[in-house]
């Protein structure tokens, strides 16, 4: 009874007769200063005109609410609550103060919203902002890093086979199905008269990656993703990366790939798009088309010409590029996205899918070694 009265929210119509006291009472007061009821505004006051918990237009007091919902709720649920507020209670202009940035617990979804208040954030909480930025960047470089890193220079070493490799390098798979012509009954074994190996990977580059990403508002979370496994890909010395983000402007980012808060800092989340123009700058930078790989993250609403757009996707993979397009590169599950663009990309021969931060190690492998791609199923 305890547990439906705080999911019901008291009030004669509850049903449940159940009293809340100490903990409990504020743990309530604490979901009631966000999910009053309908209606419910930044100033406390449903749309009736009846008085509701609410938040209020006070940073103190929204300051202390924060700090309530990180001692009653686990971070995962403290993440939720804040996107919420900052969603139905319009408390983006509160995130502009460095009280409330200390105060709140950072996540994808805030680094989002503080990308998009960047032209808009006071030089006083400006480094502050940073400060939250790069917590997020750091947690997800840790997460994602390490299995990016092994995943892709083991595609790079498979994707450089060679004829006489050395015994710890021979793909003994491929060197059994090159050689059943000389199995061998009497003795129940296959002569390998040719071994086929995994080239090491060289100190040279063998790949060159153009991450090619959409800076409207609906990509927040691809963007903060597509920023961290930049800089992962640019570490790597056999993979020459290149980061460019667009809206109906063009930029390039590469330079700042050192570090992924810059790169953060130096996108504005908003405005049109204009794919066309963003795919033909990257076309101009493609040196060795057999051995580029580009990724294009856009929900293809496209502003500019869509059959350019088309063409130079299609010019692209006529001349040996391999071309990949995430829909999405977040964890928020299923993206809204122009169907009739994927579905003409796909006719292309690169198939438009939304795509998890945990998957987009294997999809850049399989890109890499020219495989067909992972696409998840739905």
């Amino acid at each position: 009874m305890r547990r439906w009265r705080l999911v019901l929210g008291g009030g004669e119509a509850d049903g449940t007769g159940c009293a809340l006291g100490g903990r409990d009472a504020a743990m309530d007061a604490a979901l009631g200063a966000l999910y009053g009821g309908p209606g419910a505004a930044a100033d406390g006051r449903r749309s009736g005109g009846e008085r509701s918990a609410g938040l209020g237009g006070s940073a103190p007091k929204v300051a202390r609410w924060l700090g309530d919902i990180r001692t009653y709720f686990p971070s995962s649920v403290v993440q939720v609550m804040q996107r919420d507020a900052i969603e139905r209670l319009g408390l983006s202009s509160l995130l502009l103060e460095p009280e409330m940035l200390e105060a709140v617990e950072p996540d994808v979804h805030l680094v989002g919203t503080l990308l998009s208040l960047n032209k808009a954030l006071p030089d006083t909480t400006r480094e502050t902002a940073r400060a939250v930025v790069r917590k997020v960047v750091e947690q997800l470089e840790k997460k994602l890093a390490g299995r990016t890193r092994a995943t892709l220079t083991g595609a790079l070493d498979r994707s450089a086979r060679i004829s006489r490799p050395r015994h710890r390098d021979i793909d003994w798979d491929r060197t059994i199905r090159a050689n059943l012509g000389n199995y061998l009954p009497e003795y129940r074994t296959v002569v390998p008269e040719r071994l086929i190996g995994y080239g090491r990977a060289a100190q040279s580059v063998k790949k060159e990656v153009i991450l090619c990403i959409d800076q409207s508002g609906s990509m927040a979370a691809s963007v903060v993703y597509a920023s961290v496994f930049g800089a992962v890909l640019a570490s790597m010395r056999s993979i020459a990366t290149r980061l460019v983000v667009f809206d109906t402007a063009v930029v390039d980012l590469t330079d700042q790939l050192d570090d992924p808060v810059d790169v953060l800092f130096g996108t504005q989340l908003g405005g049109g798009t204009d794919i066309n123009r963003a795919l033909a700058y990257c076309q101009s930078r493609i040196t060795r088309p057999a051995d580029t790989v580009v990724v294009l993250i856009s929900d293809l609403y496209e502003g500019g010409i869509r059959n350019e757009m088309l063409k130079r996707v299609a010019a692209m993979r006529a001349a040996g590029v391999q071309f990949v397009t995430l829909l999405a590169l977040s964890d928020e599950g299923a993206p809204a996205y122009d169907r009739e663009h994927a579905a003409a990309l796909a006719a292309l021969g690169a198939p438009a899918f939304a795509c998890t931060p945990d998957l987009f190690p294997d999809v850049m492998a399989a890109a890499i070694e020219k495989r067909p791609l992972p696409v998840p199923e739905g």
